[in-house]
């Protein structure tokens, strides 16, 4: 198997979401510091990082959206763990509206939706944080219908962010098809070839998002 990581790192600093802070990532407990509590030569090293849940890669559940939707304590494994994926090319370059004709013609039923849009490479820049590619609300009406489990996206939100309206989520979230943002390294996955794609979150009582390590697994 081959394994391509979709997740971009998380790093003192970066600001995912213009508008929400960077994270902080410090030790609570220094090597140094453990040194008095066990013998000669051993230590350890404990970290603390203090963060907004919608950092680096993430994953959006329902709560995210409605309050009376599935937290991340509330979402199955398998909904996030090695689904079939299909995955389409729709570079920033050439249009930044994704709509129902891009998936038309897909079997997507039970499957993960990813687009590739390369809008991955403007991370760390000015750039990142707007004009970026988004589905329209008739996209997101269509994978309802086609009975998709999640759709990703490389691009710094799913949702046109130049108006207040945020339809993909809405319509998406209240189905309870679930969503990453800020995936990269989709130009890694060969054309036309079959392969699995996993984004699972930690167990969070009440918490709609939260950081995945997204990876897609080729046979």
């Amino acid at each position: 198997m081959r394994f391509i990581d979709l997740s971009h790192t998380i790093e003192e600093g970066v600001v995912t979401y213009k508008g929400l802070p960077a994270p902080v990532i410090c030790d609570f407990w220094t090597r140094e510091e453990s040194k008095q509590w066990y013998e000669e030569g051993t230590s350890f090293q404990m970290g603390k990082i203090e963060m907004v849940s919608n950092t680096g890669t993430y994953l959006d559940t329902p709560f995210h959206r409605y309050e009376d939707g599935k937290d991340l304590s509330e979402i199955l494994i398998e909904q996030t763990a090695m689904l079939d994926a299909v995955l389409i090319q729709i570079p920033y370059q050439q249009t930044l509206r994704i709509d129902k004709s891009n998936f038309e013609g897909l079997d997507l039923h039970n499957k993960a939706m990813l687009v590739n849009t390369n809008w991955d490479e403007n991370w760390k820049t000015d750039a990142y944080y707007s004009n970026n590619p988004f589905l329209t609300a008739d996209a997101a009406e269509y994978l309802v219908s086609q009975g998709v489990k999640l759709v990703g996206i490389d691009s710094h939100n799913i949702d046109d962010v130049e108006g207040k309206s945020r339809p993909v989520h809405t319509i998406l979230l209240k189905n309870e098809i679930l969503i990453v943002e800020h995936l990269c390294n989709l130009k890694e996955i060969p054309a036309n070839t079959p392969f699995k794609f996993s984004a699972t979150p930690p167990k969070v009582k009440g918490m709609g998002t939260f950081p995945v390590r997204a990876y897609a697994v080729l046979d």
